[in-house]
């Protein structure tokens, strides 16, 4: 019997962090979620840290719930990272075939992935991902495994994904101080797809939107690949703030009224149901319509929608997005964001609903824990590579180490 793996998501989000423990056994087997915590977020703003010590308390709250309820400790999480501090560019390598009979090595994609990760970026900027999205042998293109194949020249297009620098060592460093290593840093769209998104939906072209607290993420796909990665700074978070000026509730009451009773689009509602708002500073709370709330959050989602849209646009792909838009996150919950991007994006749209865990999986059958979720399914898919990273970092703290013992 194979012996079973324990892989933990830390989703960093911008309303909550949460830690998600899954026991992994056979390979033709779904992980088996075992622990999860989820604590408000704290000392973040739009991903990045912005009060270190919140953060790492934030964190370790979160991870020592997960702990408690799987009865294991972490010593390592695959963490995700997201902000519109994240940006992301494509871009093209070539080199020559090594071997003499032309046979095409792993060694040689690894060339050519290095000749396209070799593009000029500002020294405050942090390379996350360089996600190759196809091959091309002696002007062959389209090919997706080139191992094994002759040819004379090797070419490749890659997305890369970059970050601020200062934002990816704060992340490290919150999640160092609470003593878990970081087995790798992953773009919360990106997890998000592997989650949501099939091979078959990759292939015939989709876009994931995951709208956040006070951001929303976005993940272009098309024939297989990543195309375009993207973040648009509004998410639910203005919503809420929308509601408590409009209709002058505190933040806290406002964020239930939305939860409670809100709509994305004023014709769902009945304009007759009557609704109570508290007051503030004492004031006494007052009826008003749902058809005026929904009034309020209309063009806010709408506004949303319509920033998502330019950048997926940007893309050059919003006319052949054949599986259209996938919603996630906690924005997508509110009832008429489906019909409303229907209309906007004029293309078929669905709520991501991440379903590919067993024990405790009732727990995170949400939007809400998609990108958690799809940090443990990134762990999978890319275990060897981070087996490897983990061993080289690994050798260089081991040399430091002996470096600041004998010097």
């Amino acid at each position: 019997m194979a012996q079973t793996r324990i892989l933990t998501g830390l989703d960093i989000g911008t309303t909550k962090i949460a830690a998600i423990i899954a026991e992994i056994g056979e390979a033709d087997e779904p992980p088996r979620l075992i622990g999860l915590g989820m604590v408000p977020s704290e000392g973040l703003r739009r991903g990045v840290v912005v009060d270190l010590e919140k953060t790492v308390r934030a964190i370790a709250k979160a991870v020592s719930d997960a702990e408690l309820m799987a009865g294991l400790k972490v010593d390592s999480v695959i963490a995700g990272l997201s902000g519109d501090h994240v940006r992301s560019i494509n871009s093209h390598g070539v080199i020559a075939v090594a071997r003499s009979d032309r046979e095409i090595t792993e060694l040689d994609v690894e060339r050519v992935i290095e000749a396209a990760r070799a593009v000029a970026i500002p020294a405050d900027r942090e390379i996350i991902h360089v996600l190759p999205q196809e091959y091309i042998i002696d002007e062959q293109t389209g090919i997706k495994v080139p191992v094994g194949m002759s040819g004379v020249r090797l070419e490749t297009e890659v997305h890369i994904v970059t970050a601020a620098a200062t934002a990816v060592r704060n992340i490290y460093r919150a999640i160092n101080r609470c003593e878990i290593e970081v087995e790798a840093l992953v773009l919360e769209a990106l997890a998000s797809s592997y989650a949501l998104v099939g091979d078959e939906e990759q292939e015939l072209g989709v876009a994931v939107i995951d709208i956040g607290g006070s951001k929303t993420d976005i993940a272009v796909f098309f024939d297989g690949s990543i195309r375009h990665t993207s973040t648009v700074p509004l998410g639910g978070k203005n919503v809420t703030n929308d509601i408590a000026i409009g209709l002058r509730t505190p933040i806290d009451q406002a964020d239930d009224i939305k939860m409670a009773y809100g709509a994305a689009m004023p014709s769902m509602v009945n304009a007759d149901e009557m609704i109570s708002v508290p007051g503030i500073g004492g004031r006494g709370a007052r009826e008003i319509s749902r058809h005026v709330l929904a009034s309020i959050i209309g063009p806010r989602m709408e506004e949303i929608f319509t920033l998502v849209q330019r950048e997926v646009k940007k893309a050059n792909y919003s006319d052949t997005l054949a599986a259209g838009v996938v919603l996630t996150g906690g924005g997508s919950l509110l009832p008429g964001s489906v019909e409303l991007a229907e209309q906007i994006f004029d293309m078929p749209v669905k709520v991501g609903i991440p379903r590919r865990f067993e024990g405790l999986s009732d727990m995170i059958e949400s939007p809400v824990h998609a990108a958690g979720v799809g940090l443990i399914q990134y762990g999978l898919t890319h275990a060897d590579e981070m087996v490897k990273k983990s061993r080289t970092m690994g050798m260089f703290k081991r040399m430091e180490q002996w470096f600041n013992e004998h010097f």
